[in-house]
């Protein structure tokens, strides 16, 4: 390797250093509070734990596990608070959905289309700094807000054990996030 190739390794090594640790500084060390709308639903909510969603190293979100235990549970009420850091359509957020759900294995191709339709329904297109909020209830399914303002519910329990899933269940395709979200990290 020539002298003007390792130099250019060792100065992008050092940027991608330093473009990661930008962005773990980002995180809030602590969760926001949560809208008063979503927090009159689970009064007795504290945040279990939060962190960044990155691909390929761009920002995505922040999210934050709000529960009414010492621990998760879907036998209990909880909330999923993610805070976007990029803009992005909603449908796009439906459809990824739908394909991180079928990777778990969650449901059919029908209940697929059907969920699909219903997150993309709902699911507004979001800006750096909004949030989607999912609440879970339990036996029911889930309640939905965009910047504390309801959007709507999906009443479907199996949809709601699946698009929880998807950062939750032990299968989700990215771990680490779960470790964090469960105060485990």
């Amino acid at each position: 390797m020539s002298a003007t190739t390792r130099s250019f390794v060792r100065s992008l090594a050092g940027a991608l250093a330093l473009a990661a640790a930008s962005a773990l500084a980002t995180v809030p060390a602590a969760a926001p509070p949560l809208p008063p709308t979503v927090a009159s639903l689970l009064p007795q909510a504290r945040a279990q734990g939060g962190g960044e969603l990155t691909w390929f190293g761009l920002p995505i979100y922040h999210g934050y596990l709000w529960s009414t235990g010492g621990g998760f549970s879907f036998d209990a009420p909880f909330a999923l608070d993610l805070h976007y850091q990029r803009p992005l359509a909603g449908r796009a957020i439906a459809q990824r959905s739908v394909e991180e759900i079928a990777k778990l294995g969650f449901g059919d191709a029908a209940d697929h289309a059907r969920w699909g339709d219903a997150m993309a329904r709902l699911f507004p297109d979001v800006r750096r700094g909004d949030h989607l909020t999912g609440v879970h209830v339990p036996g029911r399914g889930v309640r939905f807000f965009h910047n504390g303002r309801p959007l709507g519910e999906i009443a479907d329990a199996d949809f709601a054990r699946a698009f929880f899933g998807i950062w939750l269940d032990a299968r989700t395709s990215r771990p680490d996030f779960r470790r964090r979200l469960l105060g485990q990290a």
